[in-house]
């Protein structure tokens, strides 16, 4: 096992990295903040995965327990943004992965000149609240009666022993960074959206009845690894017939029938950047009439959202662009979610208030489902908003009806 592992890098470059640190401690204006990994261990399915903002602030997604102060009023530069990490423990770790001792190779490839172990994070960071007197809240804050934010447990502690001291709400500021992607950023969703487009079209190659959803959902898996993929951000969703109904379908256990139609909603993810998809195939390749009529009216919506992103635009506006038409053609009560949301470093990621941006990329997924007809519609694709209007990432997966039932035929 490589005993360097825990601080890979992952491919967004060091600098971009050490940039956005920069960006924060800049923005915090005096303000003490800190942001915490979480803590945890791996699960025996799937893996440990950090905080998200952690991940985006250093790349490092082994370090449960690690933690990045950021203190501004430090008198000695190199120290007014440090890497907190756990302290070492030999047995433990020949169970889990070795680690490496602090010193400058370990500095090097992480980018901070200051780590130290988390055993001195409180001592630290009380020093900086008495100097500062500012504490800055940059995780989001929890609903009630969910426990506190890690940050402000810690600041409220911090309150009770350094009279004096303001705690103030910073946690938009890292939501807003994140949610413009910069040119790594985008490339590595792209990539993710070229493998997916991939796994989709091996999945129609295979898609007619007597199929498992559960075959299905392997390929594409299997498809995305093949294509580049690190791994996939959400669990797949396969539903024929009535499964496809239900918007979290995730048991992917029946087998599809001649007539139905199926919904997949399923995307790659690369270097932790994700894509997000939906689509609706007939199994037997052609949409009978009542299904075309349907999901003429979700392309429709899918497109009139998609024509309303735009820089300066609210997400409710492009809802509202998508769901008038459902509405109008008397679909309303069957479109039971949103039009879309952020995507990212996760595949819900997170949302600033205000207008979309220039670099922001969004889903936008109208459905429709009609349980009692055993028939689910949605189309989702992934958006790059741009100075000039968007530019849809997932548009080589066929959507349109004449390519899908071209794409069937051709398989």
């Amino acid at each position: 096992m490589n005993p360097k592992r825990n601080i890979k890098q992952g491919a967004i470059r060091l600098a971009e990295h050490q940039n956005r640190r920069e960006a924060v401690l800049e923005a915090l204006n005096g303000a003490v903040g800190v942001v915490f990994a979480g803590e945890g261990s791996a699960p025996l399915v799937g893996k440990w995965r950090p905080d998200f903002s952690f991940l985006y602030l250093t790349g490092l997604d082994h370090e449960a327990g690690a933690a990045v102060l950021f203190d501004p009023t430090a008198e000695d530069a190199k120290r007014r943004i440090a890497l907190f990490l756990r302290p070492m423990n030999p047995e433990l770790e020949r169970w889990d992965g070795y680690r490496e001792q602090i010193g400058q190779a370990l500095k090097d490839r992480t980018g901070f000149k200051t780590v130290m172990r988390a055993t001195s994070l409180p001592a630290v960071l009380t020093t900086a609240a008495r100097r500062a007197k500012r504490l800055a809240c940059l995780h989001p804050f929890s609903v009630y009666p969910a426990a506190a934010s890690a940050d402000l447990e810690v600041f409220r502690k911090l309150s009770e022993r350094v009279p004096g001291v303001k705690i103030e709400d910073r946690t938009y500021l890292l939501p807003q960074m994140r949610a413009v992607k910069s040119p790594a950023e985008l490339a590595l969703m792209k990539e993710a959206a070229a493998a997916t487009a991939a796994g989709y079209a091996a999945a129609m190659r295979m898609i007619r009845p007597g199929v498992s959803e559960a075959d299905i959902a392997n390929t594409l898996e299997q498809t995305y690894r093949a294509h580049g993929s690190t791994g996939v951000p959400y669990n797949h969703i396969v539903g024929s017939g009535l499964h496809g109904t239900v918007l979290h379908y995730m048991d992917n256990s029946g087998i599809v029938q001649d007539g139905d139609l199926i919904v997949i909603d399923s995307a790659a993810e690369v270097a932790g950047y994700a894509a997000d998809v939906t689509r609706t195939f007939p199994v037997n390749g052609r949409f009978t009439k009542e299904q075309r009529e349907a999901y003429e009216v979700v392309l429709r919506a899918h497109s009139a959202a998609i024509k309303a992103a735009r820089p300066g635009v609210k997400m409710c506006e492009v809802d509202a662009a998508g769901r008038d038409v459902i509405e109008k053609a008397g679909y309303g009560d069957l479109f039971i979610h949103g039009i879309g949301h952020q995507l990212g470093l996760q595949v819900h990621d997170v949302t600033p208030d205000g207008a979309l941006k220039a670099g922001m990329v969004i889903t936008i997924e109208p459905g429709v489902y009609f349980p009692e007809k055993k028939m689910g519609i949605r189309i989702e694709d992934d958006v790059l908003v741009t100075g000039k209007g968007r530019e849809i990432l997932t548009a080589d997966i066929p959507r349109t009806i004449e390519d899908v039932e071209a794409a069937m035929r051709g398989k």
